[in-house]
């Protein structure tokens, strides 16, 4: 299955990584890409969703907490300041797209009113112990989708940690039960996987296939939209 085969009947879910957004500080200069990259497609009757991670606003908060408390942090107290830093990014991509886009972002991936004649619906967290990745899920299933594609920072999941392992290949297709193995099954604020581990469970049980890509390479993932050949891992199972 691709995207071509559904394009106009099944909304695109995005789990729109923070990195992307804000790296340091904003990056304008790819959100004015990303923009017009949605609303070319959105011009050619696509819809999407767009579930917006933390970032470095996230990263920089817990990091000042942990500074000033040390271990006495909870894991909640850690989640909740990630969910807020995803919340003020939604806010910010809601914004760009106001012309088309539902006014609200969504907080409730499981019971916020979805407006299904808006083009662009925009997420940011929910809870503790849920990542973005995983309200990505969360609303993928909500729409039946079959699909969806997590912008990252990296071209591909490999086969272990390319920063530790320099045999680390890259890998085109992976099931999900070797993924999870690969990564873990517990989500831990902050932490730096290609898909979250929780989120990866809830795909592989609702059988999502998931594309994980560099999100920065527009070009790359309007041919995984057009099913074309691509750059990047299909998860799936």
């Amino acid at each position: 299955m691709n995207f071509k085969d559904e394009k106009r009947r099944e909304r695109v879910v995005f789990s729109l990584g923070g990195s992307l957004v804000v790296p340091n500080e904003v990056n304008v200069s790819y959100l004015r890409q990303f923009r017009d990259f949605i609303f070319d497609f959105v011009n050619n009757g696509w819809s999407f969703v767009l579930v917006v991670g933390g970032g470095a606003p996230a990263r920089n908060y817990i990091q000042a907490a942990k500074e000033i408390i040390g271990d006495s942090i909870t894991h909640d107290d850690m989640d909740w300041l990630g969910i807020h830093a995803t919340r003020f990014n939604a806010h910010l991509i809601r914004t760009i797209f106001r012309p088309i886009a539902q006014p609200v972002i969504i907080t409730n991936p499981e019971e916020d009113y979805l407006d299904t004649t808006k083009p662009v619906i925009v997420s940011g967290g929910w809870k503790p112990g849920w990542s973005t990745d995983y309200v990505a899920v969360k609303i993928a299933n909500r729409f039946k989708a079959k699909t969806m594609i997590n912008l990252s920072n990296i071209k591909y999941v490999y086969s272990a940690d390319p920063k530790k392992d320099p045999h680390a290949k890259p890998l085109k297709d992976m099931l999900w039960k070797d993924f999870i193995k690969l990564v873990g099954d517990k989500w831990i604020p902050g932490m730096s996987a290609p898909f979250d581990p929780v989120a990866s469970k809830q795909a592989m049980k609702t059988n999502l296939n998931v594309y994980v890509t560099e999100g920065s390479d527009l070009e790359n993932v309007k041919r995984i939209l057009q099913g074309e050949n691509y750059t990047g891992t299909l998860l799936h199972n």
